[in-house]
């Protein structure tokens, strides 16, 4: 599988980055499974965090044993200095280990989110003053996401973002204006931008959402799955897309990472078009569908 230098960590990452958000309700030998699965396919960069469900209590057993050989992103939600730092501290003995590669602001989707988390920076930077990180970054999901975190990289010392990158969301005229827009600072700056919901489809909306899933619908089909992997890896300045939360899926989209060629002229434009009339995922707080209960 290609690798891409991870701006300036200098970390050489996988294209395909392992969700650790498949891993919510997995087993210790589910991730145990998985983790194997990645590695044979050449991934070597995890992205993980607390909100995932069980994921971090099974992910740092996996891990036991191919640590040095895994890029270890983890995430915080916490608003507070002393929040932020409990966090990071369970994470660090979840996970099994005395540093992590990457550390990030969780879901910081506009600027007032962005001062929200005022707090949590100051923990964040410590931490990586402190080695107990190697390098910090934020992430979004929501269409706000590009301009909180060209704001982010105005404030602070970050070295990594990651953001929604899927055709359909790329078809918003604002919302692909302020990507570019934040793709381009990246790019002065030799921040890493990193891809997510690549290969996202739409909303569940009254469909039931199973439980081996993602908050949105995947794409299924092989082809599909492959436009949106093609189209993620092929807008500039990105280095490399997150998987999706469901262990089903993953086999085929690292296929598709594996297959990867840069889109033709006119496929970008025909990426868009094929899902001009499907309806987009977010906002988040409005269209993500629980899991069922009970």
């Amino acid at each position: 599988m290609e690798t891409r230098r991870l701006g300036r960590t200098g970390h050489a990452s996988s294209v395909a980055i392992l969700g650790g958000a498949a891993l919510w309700s997995a087993t210790a030998d589910d991730a145990a499974a998985l983790f194997d699965l990645a590695e044979r396919r050449g991934v070597n960069h995890l992205d993980i965090a607390p909100r995932y469900g069980d994921a971090q209590a099974v992910a740092g057993p996996a891990l036991r044993g191919r640590r040095d050989r895994w890029f270890v992103a983890c995430k915080t939600a916490e608003p507070s200095r002393d929040g932020a730092r409990a966090d990071l501290e369970r994470s660090l003995e979840l996970l099994g280990t005395d540093h992590l590669d990457l550390y990030q602001l969780h879901a910081v989707t506009s600027v007032e989110e962005l001062d929200r988390r005022a707090g949590a920076m100051e923990t964040v930077l410590a931490a990586r003053d402190e080695g107990l990180v190697r390098a910090i970054g934020v992430t979004g999901h929501d269409l706000g996401a590009p301009s909180a975190h060209h704001e982010a990289i105005r404030r602070y010392d970050v070295d990594t973002v990651m953001f929604p990158v899927y055709p359909r969301v790329w078809a918003d005229p604002l919302y692909r204006s302020q990507a570019e827009a934040l793709l381009s600072r990246c790019q002065e700056g030799d921040v890493a931008a990193m891809a997510i919901k690549a290969v996202a489809h739409r909303p569940w909306g009254a469909e039931a959402r199973p439980l081996d899933s993602p908050w949105y619908r995947p794409q299924r089909d092989p082809v599909a799955i492959a436009r949106g992997v093609r189209f993620a890896l092929s807008t500039p300045g990105i280095c490399g897309f997150c998987t999706p939360g469901s262990r089903a899926l993953l086999a085929g989209v690292l296929d598709a990472a594996e297959a990867y060629t840069p889109l033709e002229p006119g496929e970008r434009e025909a990426a868009m078009a094929a899902m001009a009339a499907d309806e987009l995922i977010f906002p988040l707080a409005e269209k993500a569908k629980p899991l069922p209960t009970g």
